[in-house]
């Protein structure tokens, strides 16, 4: 559970100095918040699943936008952040910038039983000054000690290759939970849906495939998981599906086809699974279980654009916009869909599915098979 200090009421510092993250939060701001993280609570309760303990793992992937780099973002926005990123077990993010500083800020909030760990920022102008992240659970999952950036070799590459390297390299990290290992490889793969945009994303798969393949039968584990904002289109990028899935991997039945940009046009955000016998999703009437979070049901609602007025005021670019944005109703609402509250939370909508982490039943009947009468 987060902690939420910021938000007491002043009586509560009499009796004792709790340690704050936003000490200048208002009145007015603080409930503003608390009403913003009951909705948010209501709605992750009754779209995402408890954790059961031993039995099930809660896995997300999110392209927070601009996370380490926005001026824009107020204090609640940390609050639902840390909210979402704690309804799960493991959350690998994307677009985390060089400094950390917002990153921090959220883990104050999540508190000591989670940790996070960053790989290095990808150097160059096609790295965008981007790195990846995972935010974890430590009661609910641990690193297994596998940690490395994938590099491409000249002799996978080969002589027709498009690509030296994949622009921002994939982190490879490993995790336990429970008696079951596993790695994730957290990707941010070519943008665009232009044709050379579209090609050189299926060389980034082609490559990254091949190079999954020769590591995992050296050193990882066969229990794999592709996430990421991958940046995939639902008509031009079937061929590059049709690749990963070829090399035995899938996507969870409850999450796959659902948009995850604001907009619902794409599913750019995926998480491909390669499953083994003990490694598999939960399932719930017959459907795996997992989803895609439309937080802005709850939070920074359609509805809500007048409430925040004076914020936008206050961060807008433009002089004269920022001047007539307290009494021009229509330009207030335009720049509180887009960009404002996209540059508050994402432009990404978390994609999450329910793992089986406990199969002790399975294992122990199947070994009581085998040992026969």
């Amino acid at each position: 559970m987060p902690n939420y200090n910021d938000l007491r009421p002043e009586a509560d510092f009499r009796e004792r100095d709790y340690a704050l993250v936003f000490p200048g939060m208002t009145l007015v701001e603080k409930r503003r918040c608390i009403e913003g993280l009951l909705r948010l609570k209501m709605g992750l309760g009754s779209l995402v699943p408890p954790r059961r303990t031993e039995a099930n793992l809660l896995i997300a992937s999110w392209n927070i936008v601009r996370f380490g780099a926005s001026k824009q973002r107020l204090p609640e926005s940390y609050y639902y952040l840390a909210e979402i990123i704690a309804a799960f077990d493991l959350v690998a993010v994307q677009e985390v910038r060089t400094s950390l500083r917002e990153l921090e800020l959220v883990m104050r909030i999540l508190g000591s039983d989670w940790r996070y760990m960053v790989n290095d920022v990808t150097g160059g102008p096609a790295g965008n000054h981007e790195r990846s992240a995972y935010i974890y659970n430590t009661r609910r999952v641990e690193l297994s000690g596998l940690a490395a950036e994938i590099a491409l070799w000249k002799e996978m590459r080969g002589p027709g290759a498009l690509i030296e390297q994949i622009q921002r390299a994939p982190f490879v990290t490993g995790f336990r939970a429970g008696w079951k290992d596993f790695a994730m490889v957290n990707l941010h793969l070519q943008p665009g849906d232009g044709r050379r945009d579209v090609e050189l994303r299926m060389e980034e798969v082609r490559l990254l495939l091949a190079a999954l393949d020769h590591k995992a039968r050296e050193v990882w584990t066969e229990n794999l998981v592709l996430v990421g904002d991958m940046n995939l289109y639902f008509d031009a990028d079937i061929p590059t599906v049709a690749a990963i899935e070829a090399a035995g991997f899938r996507e969870n039945d409850g999450a796959k086809g659902i948009p995850t940009n604001v907009g619902g046009t794409e599913a750019y955000d995926r998480m491909f699974f390669r499953e083994g016998e003990y490694f598999s999703f939960e399932t719930a009437e017959g459907r795996e279980i997992g989803g895609v979070f439309d937080l802005f049901g709850f939070v920074f609602r359609d509805e809500d654009w007048p409430v925040y007025r004076a914020e936008m005021a206050a961060d807008h670019g433009t002089p004269a916009r920022a001047a007539a944005i307290p009494h021009d109703d229509a330009l207030a609402e335009s720049y509180y869909r887009n960009p404002w509250r996209k540059n508050q939370i994402s432009d990404h909508l978390p994609v999450w599915v329910e793992l089986r982490s406990d199969d002790s039943a399975k294992f122990l009947s199947g070994n009581l098979g085998a040992l026969g009468s």
